[in-house]
């Protein structure tokens, strides 16, 4: 372990304190040299819910009790079993669990963390976020584009790219995209590494990985380790071979620790309680069974009673916690922690965290489009299923009604395909429900680890996905009515398109707005199925029967209703039904026939003068916007943390 008077320097690119610009000199100091973290009577409780809807009780559980340590330059590994106690530990060292429940003091070289400690210090969560649809050279070269100074050259990035990649083993693979466990976990270890934080959490890094795998992960850590940087993971059980590696050890279970300390002196304590190691000369299992307080063999329980081996498990469990805070190791460690709380000056860190970026907002924006553009060339053979279905049915639909033509119908017959395609445009608008919801981890992740701010996400996907898929399917449209004889030349073929689009943006920014959490995308898609097919009848009453009273205020909810008038005033303005050399069959039909196309539109109500065009688009436009703002308040992570502060600093005043 390096001692922390040494600095130490990475040798992939010399480090520049002035680097990371707007930030404060703090955070500098951060960012630069070696950190110790430290852990004062750490305990977090979680609030859990009970009962009926409407009357659920709230009741506190502890999570976390007590908890003190040190993190040092080195591999410090917690070790626990499936209970979310070493995880719960982890993340809420890396400032990764909701600060509301978090009691006691967190420091870094014995100062608070800085209130973006997520954004300079590096997180590799369990669940691996890395985009399969890329390389595993792209992801990285994402994560160093978005997350290292403008300062640093294309030439020093690419070569700290490089180093990381070597490290790791991945400059063979660094061409193929990460479709396996084992190269998605390297990856998503890259791009944290290609950043040189001092400080790097990994939660569980070694989960559903072979026994060379793991190796492989643990000696790259170490590896770094040895160059200065703190490590500190959970894992669950490690192998023989590398518990060797470990430098620091923390044994936590049912929110207690048992041992915090050098790994190597992890057994003592127990062996001297009586714990018989040789029976399983393997540390790794030797901890698991003390953490999970599986002690049937080595304390001679015998028999099947199941609450005497819980009760009895409880109280091991209970006396090892008790016997770690009496023993001297402990009292050297809290020795060493009040030295490092004593030299805190600033007050406990900040309650309220803050997520800072170092790139502006147009190359977090270009980036951003770039993966998503990547991302569709990524299903290249879906987009060209998608297109040869779509001009298929668009030549089918369009010459069907083509030959369809009939003189005494043909007003009706207009707005029966512009009534069709009106509908098809709503209801395909519930695709784009997928949009934020199947990148919601990469988002959360990255967003909080500081590679972008939230206005880049948001804009970034809708240009790159959103924008470019309604804009083909608006093709689709016009192409119909171009095959069907509706538009007849270039000026109507851009009213078209410029109408269609409105609707098209307008109707998939109502699926975006209201969509749930990851795991509920049925509940929300059925929501927004039912109000276009409701939207959908009414129009369609309104259209082919004579009105219905009490409709009239749905229209300015109705999102078809909008589009459908704009694509009727812009084809039947100025048409006229009944030619001069077609009066002998027009004579001939049974029904009214209507001869202009301001008939029709007068009979539906429909404004003639220029206004009644634009002021569809303007509602169009206003709503998607309205729409659009509550789709970008669901996307802020931490809208409700910032709104209880407020509420907090308002009782304050009145106390």
């Amino acid at each position: 372990m390096s001692s922390n008077n040494d600095t130490a320097t990475i040798p992939m690119t010399e480090r520049n304190p002035n680097d990371i610009t707007g930030m404060e000199t703090s955070d500098q100091k951060i960012l630069t040299g070696e950190a110790v973290l430290s852990f004062h009577n750490i305990s977090y409780q979680e609030t859990v819910q009970s009962g009926f809807p409407f009357c659920k009780k709230s009741s506190e559980i502890e999570k976390l009790s007590n908890i003190s340590g040190i993190m040092k330059p080195g591999l410090n590994a917690i070790i626990g079993p499936q209970d979310g106690s070493r995880s719960l530990l982890l993340n809420v060292l890396a400032a990764r669990k909701d600060p509301r429940g978090l009691s006691g003091d967190i420091l870094i070289n014995g100062k608070p963390r800085p209130a973006n400690f997520k954004c300079t210090s590096g997180y590799v969560p369990q669940n691996d976020t890395v985009m399969h649809t890329m390389t595993v050279r792209e992801n990285v070269e994402f994560s160093a584009a978005l997350r290292l100074p403008m300062s640093i050259t294309r030439d020093d990035k690419r070569r700290r790219i490089n180093d990381v990649l070597k490290l790791l083993h991945l400059d063979k693979k660094s061409h193929v995209k990460p479709r396996s466990k084992e190269l998605k976990k390297r990856t998503s270890i890259a791009m944290e590494l290609v950043t040189e934080h001092p400080i790097l959490f990994l939660d569980d890094p070694t989960t559903d990985l072979d026994l060379r795998n793991t190796i492989d992960v643990i000696l790259a850590l170490r590896r770094m380790s040895m160059m200065g940087r703190t490590i500190i993971f959970s894992i669950n059980q490690p192998p023989c071979s590398i518990f060797s590696y470990f430098d620091s050890l923390t044994l936590v279970a049912s929110g207690k620790v048992m041992f915090h300390g050098p790994a190597q002196e992890a057994l003592e304590p127990f062996i001297s309680e009586g714990f018989d190691y040789v029976f399983h000369n393997h540390p790794g299992h030797f901890f698991l069974d003390i953490t999970t307080g599986d002690f049937s063999a080595i304390l001679g329980i015998e028999g099947d009673d199941q609450e005497e081996i819980s009760e009895k498990q409880q109280q091991v469990t209970k006396k090892l916690a008790n016997m770690y805070a009496q023993s001297s190791l402990y009292s050297r460690i809290r020795t060493e922690l009040d030295l490092l709380l004593g030299e805190q000056k600033d007050g406990r860190s900040p309650a309220l965290e803050k997520i800072t970026c170092v790139t502006p907002f147009w190359q977090q924006l270009w980036w951003i489009i770039c993966r998503s553009f990547k991302t569709l060339l990524g299903f290249s053979w879906v987009t060209i299923i998608q297109a040869i279905i779509a001009v298929m049915v668009a030549i089918f639909v369009g010459t069907t009604f083509r030959f369809l033509k009939n003189d005494c119908m043909e007003a009706q017959r207009r707005a029966t395909l512009l009534f069709l395609l009106t509908a098809h445009e709503c209801i395909t608008s519930c695709f784009a429900l997928e949009l934020f919801v199947t990148d919601r981890d990469h988002f959360l992740h990255e967003h909080t680890s500081g590679y972008y701010r939230v206005p880049s996400y948001f804009f970034g996907k809708l240009l790159a996905d959103l924008v470019p898929r309604r804009l083909l399917q608006s093709i689709f449209t016009v192409t119909v009515l171009s095959i069907a004889g509706i538009i007849t030349d270039v000026k109507g073929f851009f009213t078209m398109l410029f109408t269609i689009m409105m609707l098209a943006y307008s109707a998939s920014s109502l699926p975006l707005s209201i969509r749930a959490g990851k795991n509920a995308v049925a509940v929300p898609t059925l929501l927004v199925m039912f109000y276009f097919v409701s939207m959908l009848v009414f129009l369609g009453r309104k259209i082919y029967s004579e009105r219905s009273p009490g409709l009239s205020p749905i229209q300015y909810i109705n999102i078809p209703y909008y589009g459908f008038t704009a694509l009727l005033r812009g084809d039947f303005l100025g048409q006229n039904f009944c030619p001069e050399h077609k009066q002998a069959e027009i004579s001939s039909c049974q029904i009214q026939v209507i001869c202009t196309g301001e008939e029709f539109l007068m009979n539906q109500g429909i404004d003639l003068s220029p206004w009644g065009f634009w002021q569809n688009h303007v509602a169009l436009c206003f709503i998607m916007i309205i729409l659009l703002s509550i789709t970008y308040m669901q996307l802020l992570p931490q809208k409700k943390a910032v709104l209880m502060s407020g509420w907090r600093k308002i009782q304050q005043l009145f106390k």
